[in-house]
């Protein structure tokens, strides 16, 4: 096992003069104060608007939903307006809402054009109105947003960030055509660019795929973010020779197993900026990579990429790398080479603080790494080997810290799944049975009657904290695939294979007759990585239930799954929650991810993240 540090160069002037004015001033959203930990330790995020969204979700009801944001002050209250056409805007609600941040609007002539925005109220007094959404005249009676793309091939993975700086979320996608591409458009289909990946993306196996390939097997090799914290959100990407940018300039550098980091301005697709991948194992050709966010100094964030080629012998070589892009120049912090060390990997990256001193460690299935790119702990010599699926969360609110929840393909101790400290890598449980390839796994609250989270694969339903099954037979435990936040209560709902479902422990029924609350293909939606995903699942827009996004079979459209049903529940988007965030950021197997609370039956309200926000 190797480690190296390179401290970056410089920090960005922008980033630098943030954190010295909040630190100063302690600035929250519109000009009101933010509580005293949001100075120099704060992590800078994304600076976002309301994200109002309007859904019908009957033939004369309309559901308004907006954000919360992670810093708005305590006892913040929001007024509704709404314009017809091209009248003008009137407000809706006869009192201040202080509930959850949604509102029915049972009055509107569906007939015509409608607008609305939502205005916060701070000590009685209202703010200005963030950006309007307009629900268009006769629109479809669906808990839908559509998103208009230019026909293309199929879509894999949709990646979100705020790439023109309106405070709001910009899509990048890739097509799965031969040379693949990527292409950029704004929240409201405005195309941006478009990226070629060249010929060394032709090459699309899913084991060891092209120097420049993207979005096969577990591999993405994209992530997107405001890396340099001046409001615009980044492309990083895995590049080799033979890419063409959003600009039309061509990468002539290299081979086809020379590799280098991108950094692409977001609204125009041009490198920024570029640092070479390290060669150790470029003699057993290109590095495969998935890629994400993690703030390795706590204040601001970092590159990091996960990457394995696989040698002769058909063992793999494995490399984790982190860069600091602060405008200017792109910078290698760190390599760790996983060598002789028994450090199990699975299909799946996670970056969360997992011991609370607020820098984010890079986890895996089966070892965790600390911020600065040394090995904190490996479950390897415990038993431990290769899994598909893991998950990081508070699972259990009466124990500090956070838990982990794994699975395991065909442990010849007959192990199946297991349960530990996040920080410290100590097992609470396991779980034994003949040996198999455990192929899904899940974690998250689904049984009110217990506290904590459930967690199961095939061997039973658990509850987490207790280690206690809470059905009596296997079979009426629900699918383990996805799991998403959408009818209002505190327990999760499911996605599976385009079926958002609502499980029910007291009338449980197999899993493969859940109450079903959506067909995404009755809104015609296709299922996309894995042949059963959707290309994203996060908290995009609207208020703290998560979107799930798909496109047509025309791969001409995005359409976005948004809840149409209201809740009495307030909290803060979920995007501004720092666990939550970098989860966003990273693809590989798609999993669910979770905020770095206990969300679920039963939960506290969660304390105010500690962020402030780029310019």
């Amino acid at each position: 096992m190797r480690n190296r540090w390179w401290p970056a160069r410089r920090r960005s002037a922008v980033v630098a003069a943030v954190l010295a004015v909040c630190a100063a001033l302690a600035i929250g959203p519109g000009g009101t104060a933010a509580p005293a930990h949001a100075a120099s330790t704060a992590r800078v995020m994304e600076n976002l608007g309301r994200g109002v969204v309007a859904v019908r979700s009957s033939s004369t009801r309309v559901l308004v939903s907006w954000r919360l944001l992670g810093l708005d002050p305590d006892g913040i209250g929001f007024n509704v307006y709404r314009a017809a056409g091209s009248g003008s805007y009137t407000k809706l609600n006869s009192g201040v809402l202080t509930g959850g941040t949604n509102y029915t609007d049972s009055t509107a002539d569906l007939t015509q054009d409608n607008s609305y925005r939502v205005a916060p109220v701070v000590n009685g007094t209202e703010q200005t109105a963030g950006a309007a959404f307009t629900l268009t005249a006769n629109h479809a009676t669906e808990p839908v947003v559509r998103v208009p793309i230019h026909a293309g091939g199929q879509v894999k993975f949709t990646w979100v960030g705020d790439l023109d700086g309106d405070g709001e979320y910009d899509y990048v996608v890739d097509r799965q055509t031969s040379p693949q591409t990527l292409e950029a458009y704004t929240g409201k289909g405005t195309f941006l660019w478009s990226m070629n990946m060249g010929v060394n993306s032709e090459n699309q196996d899913n084991i060891e795929p092209g120097a420049a390939t993207v979005d096969v097997g577990n591999w993405d090799g994209v992530t997107v973010y405001d890396f340099d914290g001046d409001g615009y959100a980044e492309v990083a990407v895995r590049i080799a020779y033979g890419v063409t940018f959003g600009d039309g300039t061509t990468w002539t550098h290299g081979d086809s197993s020379r590799q280098w980091m991108a950094i692409l301005d977001g609204r125009t697709g041009a490198l920024r900026s570029y640092a070479a991948i390290p060669a150790d194992y470029i003699s057993d050709g290109p590095l495969a990579a998935r890629m994400g966010v993690a703030y390795l100094n706590g204040t601001t964030p970092s590159l990091v990429a996960f990457m394995k080629n696989r040698k002769d012998d058909g063992s793999f070589n494995l490399m984790i790398g982190a860069w600091k892009f602060d405008g200017d120049s792109l910078d290698r912090q760190w390599i760790w080479e996983r060598g002789d060390t028994d450090a199990p990997d699975g299909h799946n990256t996670r970056a969360i603080d997992v011991n609370g001193d607020g820098t984010d460690e890079i986890a895996e299935i089966g070892f965790v790494l600390n911020s600065d790119g040394t090995l904190r702990y490996s479950l390897g010599p415990k038993g431990i080997i290769h899994g598909d699926r893991f998950y990081i969360a508070d699972m259990d609110p009466s124990r500090s810290g956070l838990e982990g929840y794994g699975i395991q393909q065909e442990n010849t101790s007959g192990l199946l799944e297991y349960y530990y400290d996040a920080s410290t890598g100590s097992v609470i449980w396991q779980h034994y049975g003949a040996v198999t390839d455990v192929g899904r796994g899940l974690a998250a609250d689904i049984d009110s009657r217990y506290p904590g989270m459930e967690t199961w694969s095939f061997s039973g339903l658990y509850n987490a904290p207790a280690n206690t099954l809470t059905q009596s037979g296997t079979s009426l435990e629900p699918w383990p695939a996805l799991s998403l936040y959408w009818d209002g209560d505190l327990t999760a709902e499911l996605l599976n294979d385009g079926k958002i479902e609502k499980w029910d422990p007291t009338d449980p029924t197999t899993s493969g007759s859940l109450p079903r609350l959506v067909s995404t293909w009755k809104y015609g939606a296709v299922n996309a990585s894995q042949g059963v995903n959707p290309t994203f699942v996060g908290d995009i827009m609207g208020d703290w239930r998560e979107e799930a996004v798909y496109t047509d079979a025309a791969y001409d459209q995005l359409i976005i799954f948004t809840t149409d049903q209201p809740t009495s529940t307030r909290l803060y988007t979920l995007a501004q929650n720092p666990a939550y965030r970098n989860g966003m950021t990273f693809k590989g197997y798609m999993q669910s991810y979770a905020p770095d609370y206990f969300l679920g039956a039963g939960m506290s309200t969660p304390p105010r993240p500690n962020i402030t926000y780029a310019p």
